[in-house]
């Protein structure tokens, strides 16, 4: 686990318009990671982006790309992902048949690997890649848009992740994503939480650097 937790902002809930400049303005504020969902319309309602932003946000940034493929078929598109240069690809447990095909696939390019569950999907799901995969993204809201409310039974699920990824022993961070914000963000952390991803919160605040530092340090006076 970091010492402190990670802030990855989704992209999401930028100016599509204006992206290079809103994550210039993200890493000058403290961001540790750049979240980008990509939605193919199918898995989730939604559509958004694809390889071609992440190779042009990777030319505007060092930050570490963390690429979430809410995707019906994530390994038809993994090669394009990692050319394109993601750090961290997250496929969904719920849409990969053969999981750790999939996870070697994001090994066998380069890339870091990661899982991510729905809100209704069982942390047993991991049980025989926990020790392998160097993420794992619990998603606190029913995935496909942004601003959405947090799924307070969520937080008992980042709890068991969180004990889950202590018995694999393996190197996984565990991220939040999904209605975080500086009035739930304590919580989070205090449950387990190393990475939160936070759209609106930040992107709708008038002070970037200030929202993010208090999210970042809002579990060390937080209880649960």
């Amino acid at each position: 686990m970091p010492s402190t937790p990670l802030i990855a902002p989704s992209i999401l809930s930028a100016d599509f318009g204006q992206l290079a400049d809103a994550v210039h303005h993200l890493e000058s504020a403290g961001a540790d990671w750049i979240h980008i969902d990509v939605m193919d319309g199918h898995f989730v309602p939604n559509l958004t982006v694809g390889p071609p932003i992440v190779e042009a946000l990777r030319k505007v940034t060092t930050l570490p790309l963390d690429v979430h493929l809410m995707m019906t078929n994530p390994d038809d598109f993994i090669g394009e992902f990692a050319e394109a240069g993601a750090d961290y690809l997250t496929v969904h447990v719920e849409a990969c048949p053969h999981l750790h095909r999939t996870l070697q696939c994001i090994k066998e390019h380069k890339v870091k690997t990661g899982v991510t569950l729905n809100p209704a999907t069982s942390v047993s799901t991991l049980e025989q890649v926990a020790s392998e995969v160097d993420l794992i993204l619990v998603m606190s809201v029913n995935p496909g848009f942004g601003g959405q409310k947090f799924i307070p039974s969520c937080l008992e699920k980042i709890s068991q992740v969180r004990q889950l990824l202590k018995r694999s022993q393996g190197p996984g961070l565990l991220e939040v994503d999904g209605g975080v914000n500086l009035q739930n963000a304590g919580a989070i952390i205090k449950a387990g939480a190393d990475v939160l991803v936070s759209g609106s919160a930040i992107f709708g605040s008038d002070n970037y650097s200030q929202t993010i530092q208090q999210m970042r340090t809002s579990g060390e006076t937080t209880t649960v």
